[in-house]
Protein backbone atom coordinates (compact mmCIF):
# COMPACT_ATOMS: atom_id res chain seq x y z
CA UNK A 1 0.00 0.00 0.00
CA UNK A 2 2.90 2.38 -0.72
CA UNK A 3 1.35 4.19 -3.73
CA UNK A 4 -1.86 5.91 -2.55
CA UNK A 5 -0.11 8.49 -0.35
CA UNK A 6 2.11 9.94 -3.13
CA UNK A 7 -0.87 10.01 -5.52
CA UNK A 8 -3.05 11.73 -2.93
CA UNK A 9 -0.27 14.18 -2.13
CA UNK A 10 0.21 15.02 -5.82
CA UNK A 11 -3.54 15.57 -6.22
CA UNK A 12 -3.48 17.87 -3.20
CA UNK A 13 -0.63 19.89 -4.67
CA UNK A 14 -2.59 20.37 -7.91
CA UNK A 15 -5.66 21.58 -6.06
CA UNK A 16 -3.55 23.94 -3.91
CA UNK A 17 -2.03 25.41 -7.06
CA UNK A 18 -5.49 26.07 -8.49
CA UNK A 19 -6.63 27.77 -5.29
CA UNK A 20 -3.56 29.93 -4.95
CA UNK A 21 -2.92 33.46 -6.15
CA UNK A 22 0.08 35.71 -5.62
CA UNK A 23 0.61 39.39 -4.88
CA UNK A 24 0.25 41.37 -8.10
CA UNK A 25 2.26 44.54 -7.78
CA UNK A 26 1.35 46.05 -11.16
CA UNK A 27 -2.25 46.76 -12.13
CA UNK A 28 -3.51 47.00 -15.69
CA UNK A 29 -2.18 49.92 -17.68
CA UNK A 30 -5.06 52.34 -18.24
CA UNK A 31 -3.42 54.49 -20.93
CA UNK A 32 -3.91 52.66 -24.21
CA UNK A 33 -1.73 55.04 -26.24
CA UNK A 34 1.34 52.83 -25.79
CA UNK A 35 -0.20 49.54 -26.89
CA UNK A 36 -2.81 48.27 -29.31
CA UNK A 37 -4.67 45.09 -30.23
CA UNK A 38 -3.85 45.32 -33.92
CA UNK A 39 -1.80 42.37 -35.19
CA UNK A 40 1.22 43.46 -37.16
CA UNK A 41 1.42 46.83 -35.43
CA UNK A 42 4.70 47.77 -33.77
CA UNK A 43 2.77 48.09 -30.52
CA UNK A 44 0.50 45.10 -31.15
CA UNK A 45 0.09 42.08 -28.80
CA UNK A 46 3.13 40.24 -30.17
CA UNK A 47 5.32 43.22 -29.19
CA UNK A 48 3.88 44.21 -25.80
CA UNK A 49 6.77 42.60 -23.97
CA UNK A 50 9.29 44.72 -25.90
CA UNK A 51 7.74 48.15 -25.28
CA UNK A 52 8.78 48.58 -21.63
CA UNK A 53 11.04 46.60 -19.33
CA UNK A 54 8.15 46.44 -16.85
CA UNK A 55 6.05 44.71 -19.50
CA UNK A 56 8.53 41.88 -20.14
CA UNK A 57 6.12 39.26 -18.81
CA UNK A 58 3.87 39.89 -21.83
CA UNK A 59 6.52 38.20 -23.98
CA UNK A 60 8.49 36.01 -21.58
CA UNK A 61 5.90 34.98 -19.00
CA UNK A 62 5.15 31.28 -18.51
CA UNK A 63 1.64 31.60 -17.08
CA UNK A 64 0.01 34.14 -19.34
CA UNK A 65 -3.70 34.75 -19.99
CA UNK A 66 -6.00 34.25 -21.78
CA UNK A 67 -5.93 30.55 -22.68
CA UNK A 68 -8.04 27.98 -24.50
CA UNK A 69 -10.15 25.95 -22.07
CA UNK A 70 -9.86 22.65 -23.87
CA UNK A 71 -11.66 19.53 -22.68
CA UNK A 72 -8.40 17.65 -23.23
CA UNK A 73 -6.56 19.82 -20.70
CA UNK A 74 -9.31 20.29 -18.09
CA UNK A 75 -9.44 18.12 -14.97
CA UNK A 76 -12.51 17.87 -12.74
CA UNK A 77 -11.87 18.95 -9.14
CA UNK A 78 -15.10 18.80 -7.08
CA UNK A 79 -13.10 19.80 -3.98
CA UNK A 80 -12.63 23.31 -5.38
CA UNK A 81 -16.07 23.98 -3.94
CA UNK A 82 -18.78 26.39 -4.97
CA UNK A 83 -17.71 29.94 -5.81
CA UNK A 84 -18.53 31.89 -2.68
CA UNK A 85 -19.52 35.48 -3.38
CA UNK A 86 -21.31 38.24 -1.52
CA UNK A 87 -21.89 41.51 -3.37
CA UNK A 88 -23.79 44.66 -2.49
CA UNK A 89 -24.74 47.94 -4.23
CA UNK A 90 -22.15 50.73 -4.13
CA UNK A 91 -21.37 54.01 -5.87
CA UNK A 92 -19.52 53.58 -9.15
CA UNK A 93 -18.00 55.61 -11.96
CA UNK A 94 -17.91 54.86 -15.68
CA UNK A 95 -14.54 55.30 -17.33
CA UNK A 96 -13.50 55.12 -20.96
CA UNK A 97 -9.96 53.74 -20.88
CA UNK A 98 -9.72 53.92 -24.66
CA UNK A 99 -9.09 50.21 -25.08
CA UNK A 100 -12.19 49.29 -23.06
CA UNK A 101 -15.09 50.58 -20.98
CA UNK A 102 -14.67 50.12 -17.23
CA UNK A 103 -17.19 50.34 -14.42
CA UNK A 104 -15.28 51.07 -11.21
CA UNK A 105 -16.75 50.91 -7.72
CA UNK A 106 -15.80 53.80 -5.45
CA UNK A 107 -17.07 52.15 -2.27
CA UNK A 108 -17.01 48.57 -1.00
CA UNK A 109 -19.18 46.38 -3.24
CA UNK A 110 -18.53 43.04 -1.56
CA UNK A 111 -16.48 40.30 -3.14
CA UNK A 112 -15.57 36.63 -3.40
CA UNK A 113 -13.65 34.14 -1.27
CA UNK A 114 -11.00 31.75 -2.62
CA UNK A 115 -9.23 29.36 -0.27
CA UNK A 116 -10.22 31.46 2.73
CA UNK A 117 -8.99 34.75 1.25
CA UNK A 118 -11.44 37.57 0.61
CA UNK A 119 -11.10 39.48 -2.65
CA UNK A 120 -13.01 42.76 -2.86
CA UNK A 121 -14.69 43.71 -6.14
CA UNK A 122 -12.94 46.72 -7.67
CA UNK A 123 -14.10 47.02 -11.25
CA UNK A 124 -15.48 45.26 -14.31
CA UNK A 125 -14.79 45.74 -17.99
CA UNK A 126 -15.62 44.12 -21.33
CA UNK A 127 -13.67 42.55 -24.19
CA UNK A 128 -14.99 41.85 -27.66
CA UNK A 129 -14.57 39.21 -28.90
CA UNK A 130 -13.91 36.99 -25.88
CA UNK A 131 -10.32 36.58 -24.77
CA UNK A 132 -10.69 33.04 -23.42
CA UNK A 133 -11.86 30.35 -25.80
CA UNK A 134 -13.56 27.03 -25.12
CA UNK A 135 -12.33 24.13 -27.27
CA UNK A 136 -10.97 26.69 -29.72
CA UNK A 137 -14.20 28.63 -30.03
CA UNK A 138 -14.09 32.37 -29.46
CA UNK A 139 -17.33 34.04 -28.36
CA UNK A 140 -18.56 37.57 -29.19
CA UNK A 141 -17.89 39.05 -25.74
CA UNK A 142 -16.29 38.47 -22.34
CA UNK A 143 -16.76 40.37 -19.09
CA UNK A 144 -14.10 40.52 -16.37
CA UNK A 145 -14.92 41.23 -12.73
CA UNK A 146 -11.62 42.22 -11.11
CA UNK A 147 -11.14 41.62 -7.39
CA UNK A 148 -8.25 42.43 -5.06
CA UNK A 149 -7.34 41.13 -1.60
CA UNK A 150 -5.93 43.14 1.30
CA UNK A 151 -2.43 41.86 0.43
CA UNK A 152 -2.70 42.85 -3.26
CA UNK A 153 -3.61 39.47 -4.71
CA UNK A 154 -5.80 39.58 -7.80
CA UNK A 155 -8.71 37.30 -8.67
CA UNK A 156 -10.76 37.74 -11.84
CA UNK A 157 -14.15 36.22 -12.62
CA UNK A 158 -14.82 35.96 -16.34
CA UNK A 159 -18.16 35.41 -18.08
CA UNK A 160 -18.43 34.64 -21.80
CA UNK A 161 -21.37 35.71 -23.97
CA UNK A 162 -22.95 34.59 -27.23
CA UNK A 163 -25.45 36.56 -29.32
CA UNK A 164 -29.04 36.04 -28.20
CA UNK A 165 -31.41 37.58 -25.67
CA UNK A 166 -30.33 40.82 -24.01
CA UNK A 167 -28.39 40.52 -20.77
CA UNK A 168 -30.35 42.02 -17.81
CA UNK A 169 -27.33 43.61 -16.15
CA UNK A 170 -26.11 45.05 -19.43
CA UNK A 171 -29.62 46.37 -20.05
CA UNK A 172 -29.17 48.58 -17.00
CA UNK A 173 -25.62 49.36 -18.03
CA UNK A 174 -26.70 50.17 -21.61
CA UNK A 175 -29.10 52.77 -20.24
CA UNK A 176 -26.23 54.27 -18.27
CA UNK A 177 -24.09 54.35 -21.43
CA UNK A 178 -26.86 55.99 -23.49
CA UNK A 179 -27.29 58.72 -20.87
CA UNK A 180 -23.51 59.06 -20.81
CA UNK A 181 -23.43 59.49 -24.60
CA UNK A 182 -26.04 62.25 -24.34
CA UNK A 183 -23.85 64.08 -21.86
CA UNK A 184 -20.50 63.18 -23.39
CA UNK A 185 -19.98 66.20 -25.65
CA UNK A 186 -20.65 68.61 -22.81
CA UNK A 187 -18.52 66.51 -20.45
CA UNK A 188 -15.58 66.39 -22.88
CA UNK A 189 -15.60 70.20 -22.93
CA UNK A 190 -15.15 70.12 -19.15
CA UNK A 191 -12.17 67.74 -19.32
CA UNK A 192 -10.42 69.13 -22.39
CA UNK A 193 -7.02 69.12 -20.70
CA UNK A 194 -7.50 65.73 -19.05
CA UNK A 195 -6.63 62.41 -20.60
CA UNK A 196 -9.69 60.27 -20.01
CA UNK A 197 -13.45 60.66 -19.71
CA UNK A 198 -15.18 59.68 -16.47
CA UNK A 199 -18.78 59.95 -15.36
CA UNK A 200 -20.31 59.35 -11.95
CA UNK A 201 -23.15 56.85 -12.39
CA UNK A 202 -24.31 56.39 -8.79
CA UNK A 203 -25.30 53.10 -7.19
CA UNK A 204 -24.64 49.94 -9.19
CA UNK A 205 -25.55 46.51 -7.84
CA UNK A 206 -23.12 43.73 -8.91
CA UNK A 207 -25.61 41.15 -7.64
CA UNK A 208 -27.50 41.75 -10.89
CA UNK A 209 -24.69 40.07 -12.82
CA UNK A 210 -26.00 36.59 -13.56
CA UNK A 211 -23.68 33.59 -13.65
CA UNK A 212 -26.30 31.03 -14.64
CA UNK A 213 -24.24 28.06 -13.48
CA UNK A 214 -22.33 26.77 -10.46
CA UNK A 215 -19.76 25.16 -12.77
CA UNK A 216 -16.54 27.05 -13.39
CA UNK A 217 -12.97 26.70 -14.65
CA UNK A 218 -10.07 27.70 -12.38
CA UNK A 219 -6.43 28.28 -13.29
CA UNK A 220 -3.50 30.57 -12.47
CA UNK A 221 -2.71 33.16 -15.13
CA UNK A 222 -2.00 36.84 -15.67
CA UNK A 223 -3.48 40.20 -16.46
CA UNK A 224 -4.51 40.25 -20.14
CA UNK A 225 -3.28 43.80 -20.76
CA UNK A 226 0.17 45.24 -20.06
CA UNK A 227 2.09 44.74 -17.84
CA UNK A 228 0.65 41.16 -18.06
CA UNK A 229 1.63 40.52 -14.44
CA UNK A 230 1.34 36.87 -13.42
CA UNK A 231 -0.11 35.27 -10.30
CA UNK A 232 -3.77 36.05 -11.06
CA UNK A 233 -6.42 33.54 -9.91
CA UNK A 234 -8.82 33.12 -12.83
CA UNK A 235 -12.37 31.81 -12.50
CA UNK A 236 -14.24 31.40 -15.79
CA UNK A 237 -17.94 30.58 -15.48
CA UNK A 238 -18.68 27.51 -17.62
CA UNK A 239 -22.12 28.57 -18.80
CA UNK A 240 -22.00 30.93 -21.77
CA UNK A 241 -24.61 33.65 -21.32
CA UNK A 242 -26.33 35.78 -23.97
CA UNK A 243 -26.01 39.40 -25.03
CA UNK A 244 -27.99 41.23 -27.69
CA UNK A 245 -26.36 42.62 -30.83
CA UNK A 246 -27.43 46.11 -29.76
CA UNK A 247 -25.72 45.79 -26.37
CA UNK A 248 -22.55 44.49 -27.97
CA UNK A 249 -22.55 47.31 -30.53
CA UNK A 250 -22.95 49.92 -27.81
CA UNK A 251 -19.83 48.72 -25.99
CA UNK A 252 -17.83 48.50 -29.22
CA UNK A 253 -18.80 52.00 -30.32
CA UNK A 254 -17.79 53.47 -26.96
CA UNK A 255 -14.08 52.58 -27.20
CA UNK A 256 -11.48 54.40 -29.25
CA UNK A 257 -10.90 53.57 -32.92
CA UNK A 258 -8.78 50.44 -33.25
CA UNK A 259 -10.02 48.92 -30.00
CA UNK A 260 -13.41 47.69 -31.21
CA UNK A 261 -11.77 44.24 -31.24
CA UNK A 262 -9.95 44.37 -27.91
CA UNK A 263 -9.10 40.73 -27.19
CA UNK A 264 -5.57 39.51 -26.57
CA UNK A 265 -4.71 36.28 -28.47
CA UNK A 266 -4.71 33.06 -26.42
CA UNK A 267 -1.39 32.15 -24.78
CA UNK A 268 0.55 28.92 -24.35
CA UNK A 269 -0.53 26.55 -21.57
CA UNK A 270 3.03 25.55 -20.60
CA UNK A 271 1.90 22.47 -18.65
CA UNK A 272 -0.55 24.37 -16.49
CA UNK A 273 -3.50 22.62 -14.91
CA UNK A 274 -7.02 23.88 -15.53
CA UNK A 275 -9.52 22.70 -12.94
CA UNK A 276 -13.25 22.35 -13.50
CA UNK A 277 -15.62 22.52 -10.58
CA UNK A 278 -18.97 20.87 -10.97
CA UNK A 279 -21.23 19.85 -8.09
CA UNK A 280 -21.40 16.18 -7.25
CA UNK A 281 -24.71 14.67 -8.38
CA UNK A 282 -27.14 14.26 -5.50
CA UNK A 283 -27.98 10.65 -4.76
CA UNK A 284 -31.24 9.70 -3.07
CA UNK A 285 -30.95 7.07 -0.39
Amino acid sequence: MGHPKPVFFFFGVLVAALLQSFPVASQEVEDEKEFSYQRGSQIGPEHWGEIHHEWAACGKGRTQSPIDLSDEKVQVFPCLGRLRRSYRPADAILKNRGHDIMLKWEDEAGGIWINGTEYGLKQMHWHSPSEHTINGRRYPMEMHMVHESADNKIAVVGILYKIGHHDPFLAEFSLILEIWYAQLERYIERITDKHEAEEVVGMVDPRHVRKGSRKYYRYTGSLTTPPCTEGVAWTIIKKVRTVSREQLALLREAVHDGSEMNARPTQKMNKRIVGLYRPRPYRYR
